[in-house]
Protein backbone atom coordinates (compact mmCIF):
# COMPACT_ATOMS: atom_id res chain seq x y z
CA UNK A 1 0.00 0.00 0.00
CA UNK A 2 1.01 3.28 -1.04
CA UNK A 3 1.26 7.17 1.39
CA UNK A 4 -0.49 10.30 -0.22
CA UNK A 5 0.33 13.24 0.91
CA UNK A 6 -1.46 16.81 0.38
CA UNK A 7 0.59 19.32 1.27
CA UNK A 8 -1.22 23.15 1.90
CA UNK A 9 -4.46 22.32 3.10
CA UNK A 10 -5.97 25.46 4.73
CA UNK A 11 -6.19 25.03 8.30
CA UNK A 12 -10.20 25.67 8.44
CA UNK A 13 -10.18 22.83 5.61
CA UNK A 14 -8.53 19.88 8.02
CA UNK A 15 -10.68 21.48 11.17
CA UNK A 16 -13.75 20.58 9.13
CA UNK A 17 -12.80 17.07 7.95
CA UNK A 18 -11.42 16.28 11.13
CA UNK A 19 -14.68 17.61 12.79
CA UNK A 20 -16.55 15.39 10.10
CA UNK A 21 -14.12 12.49 10.91
CA UNK A 22 -14.95 12.37 14.43
CA UNK A 23 -18.40 12.63 13.95
CA UNK A 24 -18.21 9.41 12.61
CA UNK A 25 -16.19 7.89 15.06
CA UNK A 26 -13.16 7.79 12.89
CA UNK A 27 -9.84 9.26 12.55
CA UNK A 28 -8.67 11.58 9.92
CA UNK A 29 -7.00 9.21 7.95
CA UNK A 30 -9.52 6.66 7.84
CA UNK A 31 -12.15 8.97 6.92
CA UNK A 32 -10.09 10.14 3.87
CA UNK A 33 -9.03 7.02 2.86
CA UNK A 34 -13.19 5.87 2.89
CA UNK A 35 -13.32 8.94 1.00
CA UNK A 36 -10.41 8.71 -1.47
CA UNK A 37 -11.59 4.94 -2.12
CA UNK A 38 -15.23 5.72 -2.51
CA UNK A 39 -14.34 8.33 -5.00
CA UNK A 40 -11.97 6.10 -7.25
CA UNK A 41 -14.31 3.03 -7.55
CA UNK A 42 -17.32 5.18 -8.82
CA UNK A 43 -18.28 5.27 -12.43
CA UNK A 44 -18.85 8.21 -14.23
CA UNK A 45 -22.25 9.23 -15.77
CA UNK A 46 -20.00 8.71 -19.02
CA UNK A 47 -19.35 4.70 -18.38
CA UNK A 48 -22.98 4.46 -16.64
CA UNK A 49 -24.18 5.59 -19.97
CA UNK A 50 -22.12 3.57 -22.04
CA UNK A 51 -22.05 0.16 -20.32
CA UNK A 52 -26.27 0.62 -20.45
CA UNK A 53 -25.91 0.98 -23.54
CA UNK A 54 -23.63 -1.66 -24.69
CA UNK A 55 -25.74 -4.12 -22.60
CA UNK A 56 -28.68 -3.80 -24.64
CA UNK A 57 -30.96 -4.00 -22.08
CA UNK A 58 -33.80 -2.93 -23.80
CA UNK A 59 -34.02 0.81 -21.98
CA UNK A 60 -34.40 3.77 -24.74
CA UNK A 61 -32.95 5.86 -21.95
CA UNK A 62 -31.28 8.83 -23.57
CA UNK A 63 -27.87 10.36 -21.69
CA UNK A 64 -30.09 13.65 -21.07
CA UNK A 65 -33.07 11.48 -19.38
CA UNK A 66 -30.12 9.46 -17.69
CA UNK A 67 -28.26 12.82 -16.43
CA UNK A 68 -31.61 14.47 -15.23
CA UNK A 69 -32.18 11.26 -12.79
CA UNK A 70 -28.73 11.18 -11.94
CA UNK A 71 -29.32 15.20 -11.35
CA UNK A 72 -32.36 14.58 -9.55
CA UNK A 73 -30.77 12.11 -6.96
CA UNK A 74 -27.97 13.79 -5.80
CA UNK A 75 -29.79 16.94 -5.33
CA UNK A 76 -32.01 14.60 -3.03
CA UNK A 77 -28.99 13.34 -1.70
CA UNK A 78 -27.90 16.49 -0.40
CA UNK A 79 -30.91 17.52 1.87
CA UNK A 80 -30.47 13.96 3.77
Amino acid sequence: MVAIQIRGVPDDVRDRLAAKAAARGQSLQAYLLELVTSDATKLSNIEIITRLRASGGGSHVTAEEASNVIRDARREAGRE
